[in-house]
């Protein structure tokens, strides 16, 4: 593949190159060649003319052909080296510059007779009885003044003119077997610069259809390949972050059905089991509403479990609308606190308020606020014995800071930066005894990022947690 590319873009570069030197060099070799010829004749024609005229001049003041005219005429001949004819009115030729005098007495046609007599110059091509080659000829009047005695022509050959066209289209033709060499180096060079990065591009595109985005395109150039391979890399980048999400969420996936069906399991298992000895008769009267408490405890962690995994999807897929309003947050955690007391006195545990001033009110959604508090308490009473859990508040302009510690078992640095997972449990490995869905954190985060505010946890091991949390204020949101 890359070996045809190349080959295809030498060949394109290489005849189009080639083309276009042979078909400009030719059409400027052809302009060339007649301008060049129309230039020499032209300039030959003003030469003859000119050289008529002074021949004119030398002979004007003679009106019959004598020894002395045929003298002056050889001069002029072996001075201009031309042919020099005289003629009358008549048009009969009744001397010339040649010795042998092989034209006196013959006529020139009388269309030059005419022109000759209304005192007109005339510039042709014309041929000789006893003159092989080809002669450019001018007729200029013969005569003095108003007094016209017939006409001069002066012709010479073209042969020197053959010869510079012929020369000229020969150096014509070496400049374009050269403009063709060159056009051809040319090519070569091109189509390496571009079939070089084509097939960096091209070996780098197979890696990436094979998965592997660890390849990055290496061109320097600025031109539109460069820009190309640039584009590639970006594109490679997102596609690698893709991959990565994408496997992230497969990843998330699997471990979320993992956990589903591991939390429904275990409560399932045990309904089963008691159900079966409920049903069999095993068990005495006096422990069935012991059974029966237990089977009903399970079927409430189901369906918390269930509700939380709706209430995180329409999360997490933004089905959840926010009813938003003024809330008093001192009244709702005095709320929360009287609420949550009993659980934690029967853990031996206290809860304090710590409110710092008066507060502004919150924009955020009662409901949904409750619901995060309610999640945050409930996992700081779980995790704290005989201790204390304060519940804090300040305002930190734009945001009411919302801060909830307790004396708890405390969660390691590796542990806080997963507790937002689906399922993650801090006490995973140590008791079974406190019983959750693993969801309350992760509900916790969605809905604080719902209400345009931010998170954060601080802990240490045996000494404690402090979940911070920042809600925006009425007067912030107005703003």
């Amino acid at each position: 593949m890359i070996f045809g590319i190349n080959k295809s873009i030498f060949r394109r570069i290489l005849f189009s190159n080639m083309f276009t030197v042979l078909l400009g060099l030719c059409v400027v070799g052809l302009m060339i060649s007649f301008l060049t010829k129309d230039y020499i004749i032209d300039s030959k024609k003003d030469e003859l003319l000119r050289k008529a005229k002074r021949v004119n001049v030398a002979v004007q003041n003679v009106r019959l052909p004598d020894d002395g005219l045929k003298d002056l005429l050889l001069f002029f001949d072996q001075s201009y080296d031309t042919r020099i004819w005289l003629f009358d009115l008549q048009g009969k030729i009744v001397a010339t510059s040649a010795k042998d005098e092989v034209y006196i007495g013959k006529s020139v046609d009388a269309s030059i007779v005419a022109k000759v007599s209304k005192g007109e110059n005339t510039v042709m091509n014309m041929e000789f009885e006893g003159l092989k080659e080809q002669m450019l000829s001018v007729v200029v009047p013969w005569g003095k003044d108003n007094q016209l005695y017939g006409g001069i022509v002066l012709h010479a050959p073209v042969t020197g003119m053959n010869e510079t066209i012929t020369n000229l289209r020969e150096t014509i033709l070496w400049g374009t077997l050269f403009g063709l060499l060159l056009s051809a180096v040319i090519a070569s060079y091109l189509s390496w610069t571009i079939s070089q990065p084509l097939q960096k591009i091209d070996r780098a595109a197979a890696k990436i259809g094979m998965g592997d985005y660890s390849e990055r395109i290496r061109i320097q150039s600025k031109d539109e390949i460069g820009e190309l391979a640039s584009t590639i890399n970006h594109m490679v980048e997102k596609l690698e972050i893709v991959d990565q999400e994408k496997k992230k969420l497969e990843h998330i996936r699997q471990d979320f059905l993992a956990n589903v069906s591991h939390e429904l399991r275990t409560p399932l298992t045990a309904m089963q089991g008691f159900l079966e000895a409920l049903q069999d008769g095993l068990i005495d009267e006096a422990a069935k509403p012991r059974y029966y408490g237990i089977i009903y405890n399970e079927t409430l962690h189901m369906n918390r479990l269930v509700d939380d995994i709706m209430d995180l999807i329409k999360l997490e897929n933004n089905e959840i609308m926010l009813s938003r309003s003024p809330v008093d947050m001192e009244t709702l955690l005095s709320q929360i606190a009287f609420k949550f007391e009993p659980e934690a006195t029967d853990k031996q545990t206290e809860i304090e308020l710590a409110i710092a001033g008066p507060l502004p009110k919150a924009y955020a959604d009662a409901n949904r606020m409750e619901q995060i508090c309610n999640n945050l308490i409930k996992n700081a009473i779980k995790f704290t014995e005989n201790g204390r859990i304060t519940i804090g508040a300040a305002y930190e302009q734009p945001y009411i800071h919302l801060t909830l510690s307790d004396t708890g078992i405390g969660i390691s640095t590796d542990d806080q930066e997963m507790i937002w997972e689906r399922f993650f449990k801090v006490d995973r490995g140590r008791s079974k005894k406190n019983q959750g869905t693993g969801l309350g954190l992760a509900i916790v985060r969605e809905l604080v990022a719902l209400h345009e505010g931010k998170i954060e946890v601080r802990s240490e091991i045996d000494k404690g947690t402090t979940f911070d949390v920042w809600i925006p204020t009425v007067e912030t949101v107005q703003k």
